[in-house]
């Protein structure tokens, strides 16, 4: 069980009555606008959004995810997005959340949303349609409305050239996204995951894409599936693995891309961020799988 001290039950406390009397009165959140100064950006393509929209002065502190640009790691780090603790959001003494959708565990959120603190909900969903909504969504909350609203202007055309030329004339490619080879055993992302959407936007498909979410795969199923590439995250641990460490795996050595060593890697942020550097993901991800194609 979590537990605040008095003086921070009595800050939240009062901080929650006048949000609501602020709702009553004006019909809008007391933080609307930039009356927002001290502000925590929870996920990597929201602490970009606040940075791309030129308000990061803002910013108190960030998430683990919250990696690029460089500069955002010189804040403090309130934990992992889905693994964050009240008291170290509440430490850096905040009078805004930013937090991206699928942040948690769900008990922290709600012992946050308890207090009074003011917290924005930032949908996630891997389209540009998503993004463009991420973006407008931060915009809102930091009070900067029109700043978003160009920025959306620049992204959508940086988006719909970057994905007219992933997809202009190239025949079809199939690619597993391994997320982790924990134990030997691969994970791989089905649909309805940042990985099959930025596949999708870079003119590949997704080789498992019958299944939602995140699955581990039988033998049969890496046959069944026979990827010509396999995509991965540049990390260190179980996210990581070299070529050849990864196609000695018996099932993914026989198909297309073990028998023809295909492997990309590249920066996981960078790649399933969906904010503002994802027109630049698609088109060196279809630079790299071009190299493949047949």
């Amino acid at each position: 069980m979590t537990y605040l001290n008095i003086g921070q039950s009595l800050k939240f406390m009062t901080a929650g009555l006048l949000t609501a009397a602020a709702l009553f009165m004006t019909g809008k959140p007391l933080w609307a606008g930039e009356d927002a100064l001290r502000v925590v950006a929870v996920g990597g393509s929201v602490t970009e959004i606040v940075y791309a929209l030129g308000e990061e002065d803002r910013l108190v502190a960030r998430d683990t995810t919250s990696v690029f640009p460089e500069e955002a790691q010189d804040l403090p780090d309130v934990g992992y997005i889905r693994a964050l603790s009240p008291e170290g959001v509440l430490s850096v003494d905040p009078d805004l959340v930013l937090m991206l959708d699928g942040s948690g565990p769900q008990e922290a959120v709600d012992v946050l949303k308890k207090t009074g603190l003011p917290i924005a909900d930032i949908p996630n969903s891997f389209t540009p349609e998503g993004i463009v909504e991420k973006v407008r969504a931060v915009g809102e909350a930091l009070g900067v409305p029109d700043k978003a609203a160009a920025l959306i202007v620049a992204m959508e055309a940086g988006l719909d050239a970057a994905a007219r030329d992933a997809n202009a004339g190239s025949p079809e490619i199939r690619v597993l996204f391994v997320l982790s080879t924990a134990g030997g055993r691969i994970m791989a992302s089905g649909s309805g995951t940042a990985a099959h959407g930025i596949l999708q936007l870079a003119g590949a498909t997704n080789a498992v894409a019958a299944f939602s979410g995140y699955k581990q795969l039988s033998d049969e199923a890496l046959l069944s599936a026979a990827p010509d590439v396999v995509l991965m995250m540049d990390r260190e641990g179980d996210h990581a693995a070299s070529a050849d460490e990864l196609f000695s795996h018996p099932a993914l050595s026989q198909t297309p891309a073990g028998k023809n060593n295909r492997l990309i890697k590249m920066d996981g942020q960078y790649l399933l961020g969906f904010g503002p550097r994802t027109a630049d993901a698609i088109r060196d991800l279809a630079a790299e799988l071009k190299a493949f194609r047949s």
